[in-house]
């Protein structure tokens, strides 16, 4: 099992996708804990800041290239695997199609299939697009539904994993938000800052709900659930009920921004080749409950965000 205990001293944590967002985020947090042994995999080099010396070592692996993963796996033998690694470009997913089939449900049948021979514990990634946005926020229960072809191939991945006879946690998350090493992805609140300071006029739409989920804390959920062993699906989000436009709002209060400059808008005046589903967000109850998990709220978010922009300019 993949849980740490007195007997099992030192815990053995791949991570796919460790240069990614969430990724990194996992990398700093577990390499902070000794009694864990930390493996990055991604398709190139690490992109890795202030890790320094500390317990962990990186392999090169891309999750779609079946031998790559059972190589790494043979020599690593891990304990738990958290599947960060795919294609969340949702429009880009709705266009090229068989590529976000390749990274998102083909490479979970490798995963499956190397957890399956080395007895690994497989936490995995999924999201609230694989509801339709009707009836948000959502339990763990709730019924499936998506309505872009991204929401369909974490769904599909979903079923696999539970149909696969290995153990395996399914992680659901909402609109992941943070700041990470060399990466060039924005986010609504750096947007929203930059944009404003800039002095020019946004449009945020305010039809859409969402639970947004600071990229710490859902590691710091995924690391509960490997350290404790869980299995079965969490949903492991923010706890603040939001609209785009509600960030917005709450960046401007934060930075002493002109929120004149915010225009409220519907998600009609957008064209995206991928539909979004209009109210997501989840219940956290299970989370807390079962695993201790104690998510910022959207402001103290802004703030962490705020330290770290400081930080880097420093």
């Amino acid at each position: 099992m993949a849980i740490l205990t007195e007997k099992n001293s030192t815990l053995k944590v791949l991570i796919t996708g460790a240069n990614g967002l969430l990724g990194q985020k996992l990398m700093e947090q577990l390499t902070s804990d000794s009694k864990v042994e930390v493996i990055g995999t991604g398709k190139g080099k690490a992109r890795l800041s202030g890790l320094g010396k500390k317990n962990f070592q990186w392999k090169e692996m891309d999750v779609t290239d079946r031998t790559q993963i059972l190589e790494v796996f043979a020599e690593i033998k891990p304990d738990a695997v958290i599947h960060t690694a795919a294609m969340t470009q949702v429009d880009d997913c709705e266009k090229d199609q068989d590529q976000c089939r390749k990274a998102n449900v083909d490479a979970v049948l490798n995963l499956i299939e190397a957890c399956r021979i080395f007895d690994s514990h497989l936490v995995h990634l999924s999201t609230d697009f694989i509801f339709d946005g009707e009836a948000g926020p959502y339990s763990e229960e709730a019924q499936p539904n998506p309505i872009n072809y991204y929401g369909w191939t974490k769904l599909e991945a979903e079923n696999l994993i539970k149909e696969s006879g290995i153990r395996w946690t399914i992680v659901r998350t909402v609109l992941v938000y943070g700041i990470a090493n060399d990466m060039s992805r924005s986010n609504i609140i750096l947007w929203v800052k930059k944009s404003l300071e800039e002095g020019k006029t946004i449009k945020v739409v305010n039809d859409q709900w969402r639970t947004p989920t600071l990229a710490e804390d859902l590691a710091a959920g995924c690391i509960l659930v490997v350290k404790k062993g869980e299995l079965g699906i969490f949903n492991i989000s923010g706890k603040d009920f939001l609209t785009p436009f509600d960030m917005a709002i709450q960046t401007a209060d934060y930075f002493g921004l002109d929120k004149s400059l915010i225009t409220e808008v519907d998600s009609t005046l957008f064209t995206q080749p991928a539909k979004r589903p209009p109210k997501t967000g989840f219940v956290i109850d299970k989370a807390e409950k079962v695993l201790g998990y104690n998510p910022k709220s959207f402001t103290e978010g802004i703030a962490i965000l705020s330290k770290q922009l400081k930080l880097a300019d420093s």
